[in-house]
C-alpha cells in the first residue's frame, strides 16, 4: 500500500502527474538499464567484439514486461546490490549462452547513470512542453490586458499604476528565460557515461571511445570527455533548472493567491463546477490549485538541498552519497512535473480578472497614488527635492484629515495657482500614468522565440524501446 504522498491514492493527484510519475517510476527505470544494456550490446556486435546472435537475443528479451519486478526488488536487497539482480535475470532470460555477453565491459554506475539521463531527457520533452503551454497562456494574458490599469504594490502597500497586462509580462519575460537556460544546457545535460569500474575504460581497451560514443549515440545522448561518475554537476544542473523555474511559477501562485484576497480581489482562479472552498464556511472560494502550486515550488526547492550534499562524491565513485539522488532527484522531478501540470491548467481554465476591482482600487487612496506624479509636475517651479518635500506635506495632510488629494492639494498655501482644475484632474487620472508598461508588454509578447527544442513537444523524447530487435538487424545488414 502506497505511503509516500506522491504515490498516494488519496494525496496522489495533487502531488503528482501522470506523465512525470511515469518516468520515475520502477518500470521505466528497469527499462532504461536494459535499453543501455541493449544499445552497448548491439555496438559491441556491430564491432566485432561480441558476437552478433548475443546482441539480438539481448535485444529480444530486453523489455521490462518480461521481469519480476517485486523479485528484483527482493534479491536487491538479499544481494546488496541495486543492479546484479537485473543483469542476471537479463542474462538468464537470453537463450543458450548469449547472456555472458550481457553487461560487457561496464560497471554499474555506467547503466544507472545512462538509464538517469534518459529518465531527464524524457522528462525534459515533458517540461518543455508544459513550459511553452504556460507561455503562451501568459502572452495571450499579457497581450488581453496590456492596457488595463491596476495598481503596483511595493513592500505590501499601494505605490504607482501599471497595467496588469505588464504585471503578466513580467512573468512571461521570466519563463522566456528559462527556456533559454533549458536551450542552453542541453548539450550539458543530456550526455551518458559507459567509462567502466574507475572511469578510465579499461576494459574495452583502445576502442573504448568509439564503443561509448556509438552506444550513446544509439540512445540519443552525447558522450562525455571523462567519466563523471563523481562529477555531479550534470545531475545538478537539470535539477537546478527546474528548481528556478518552479520559483518563478511559485512566485506567480502566490501572486494570484494574494491578489484574490477579499480586500483585493482583482485576480481569481477559476472556480470548477462542484469545487468547495470549505466545509463549513459555504461562501468560500479559495485559490486551491495555486496555493498547492506555492507548497509544490518549496518541495521542490527543498530536494535540491539533498541534491547538493549528494554532490560531495570520494574519489572516482561514492555510494554514501549517489544514493541521495535516486531518493531526492525522481521526487524533484515528480513535483516539479505536478507543478506545471497545475499551473497549465489553471491559466488554460482562464483566470477571472475583475477590471471594475482594479479600477477601484486605484481609487483607494483618494489620488494618493499620484503622488510622484504631481511631485515632478511641481519640479520645474519648486526643484525636485523641495517638490517632493511640498507633496509629502500634503499627502500627511490628507491622510490625518480624511480629505482627498485632490482637496489636500488645492488647499496647500504654497501651491495656490500652481494647478488649474482641469490640469489637477489629468494629473491624478491613475490611467494615464503607466509609463511604457504597454510598450514593454508589446516587447516580450511579440518576441520571437528561437526554434523549440527537439523533444519540446509532449512524449517526443522516449526511452521506451530505444533500439528493437528489428532496428537492431536492419543496422547490422
Amino acid at each position: 500500500m502506497p505511503s509516500h504522498i506522491t504515490e498516494s491514492r488519496i494525496h496522489g493527484g495533487a502531488y503528482s502527474s501522470p506523465e512525470f510519475a511515469a518516468i520515475f517510476s520502477d518500470s521505466n527505470q528497469v527499462q532504461t538499464w536494459l535499453d543501455v544494456e541493449q544499445a552497448l550490446a548491439a555496438t559491441q556486435a556491430e564491432m566485432g567484439i561480441i558476437p552478433h546472435e548475443a546482441a539480438r537475443e539481448i535485444a529480444r528479451v530486453a523489455k521490462v514486461e518480461l521481469f519480476d519486478l517485486q523479485a528484483l526488488g527482493q534479491e536487491s536487497m538479499e544481494t546488496g546490490h541495486i543492479l546484479v539482480p537485473t543483469i542476471r535475470a537479463l542474462a538468464k532470460a537470453c537463450s543458450a549462452h548469449w547472456g555472458e555477453y550481457v553487461h560487457y565491459g561496464v560497471t554499474t554506475q555506467d547503466i544507472l547513470d545512462t538509464g538517469l539521463i534518459l529518465q531527464i531527457k524524457d522528462a525534459w520533452g515533458h517540461t518543455l512542453s508544459r513550459l511553452h503551454s504556460i507561455r503562451e497562456h501568459l502572452r495571450v494574458l499579457a497581450l488581453r490586458y496590456q492596457h488595463t490599469p491596476m495598481v503596483a504594490r511595493t513592500h505590501g502597500q499601494q505605490a504607482l499604476p501599471t497595467t496588469f497586462g505588464y504585471k503578466v509580462a513580467v512573468w512571461l519575460d521570466e519563463i522566456d528565460r528559462h527556456l533559454e537556460r533549458f536551450d542552453e544546457a542541453q548539450a550539458r545535460v543530456l550526455v551518458g557515461n559507459l567509462t567502466g569500474a574507475v572511469g578510465t575504460m579499461a576494459a574495452f581497451g583502445a576502442q573504448g571511445f568509439e564503443i561509448q560514443r556509438r552506444t550513446l549515440a544509439r540512445l540519443g545522448l552525447a558522450a562525455p570527455l571523462t567519466s563523471w561518475h563523481s562529477a555531479r554537476d550534470r545531475v545538478l544542473e537539470a535539477a537546478w533548472l527546474l528548481v528556478q523555474t518552479s520559483m518563478t511559477l511559485g512566485r506567480v501562485a502566490n501572486e494570484i493567491y494574494h491578489l484574490q484576497r477579499t480586500e483585493i480581489d482583482e485576480v481569481r482562479e477559476h472556480s470548477r463546477a462542484g469545487q468547495v472552498g470549505s466545509s463549513t464556511m459555504p461562501h468560500k472560494q479559495n485559490p486551491s490549485t495555486v496555493d498547492l502550486i506555492s507548497a509544490l515550488s518549496r518541495l521542490v526547492r527543498a530536494q535540491m538541498v539533498a541534491l547538493t550534499d549528494a554532490a560531495f562524491q570520494l574519489h572516482e565513485r561514492d555510494g554514501t552519497t549517489w544514493r541521495i539522488e535516486w531518493a531526492a532527484l525522481p521526487e524533484l522531478f515528480i513535483y516539479a512535473g505536478a507543478l506545471l501540470t497545475r499551473m497549465d491548467g489553471v491559466l488554460a481554465a482562464g483566470l477571472d480578472v475583475r477590471e471594475e476591482r482594479m479600477r477601484s482600487n486605484l481609487d483607494l487612496l483618494g489620488g494618493l497614488i499620484l503622488s510622484e506624479r504631481v511631485m515632478l509636475a511641481l519640479a520645474a517651479q519648486f526643484g525636485k527635492q523641495t517638490a517632493h518635500e511640498l507633496v509629502h506635506e500634503v499627502s500627511l495632510a490628507s491622510r490625518r484629515s480624511g480629505i482627498s488629494f485632490r482637496d489636500a492639494l488645492l488647499k496647500h498655501k504654497r501651491l495656490q495657482g500652481c494647478f488649474t482644475p482641469q490640469a489637477l484632474e489629468d494629473l491624478l487620472n491613475p490611467a494615464t500614468y503607466t509609463g511604457l508598461a504597454a510598450d514593454m508588454v508589446e516587447q516580450v509578447a511579440r518576441k520571437p522565440l528561437s526554434t523549440p527544442l527537439h523533444g519540446a513537444g509532449e512524449g517526443a523524447i522516449s526511452t521506451q524501446g530505444t533500439l528493437s530487435q528489428s532496428q537492431y538487424v536492419m543496422e547490422d545488414m
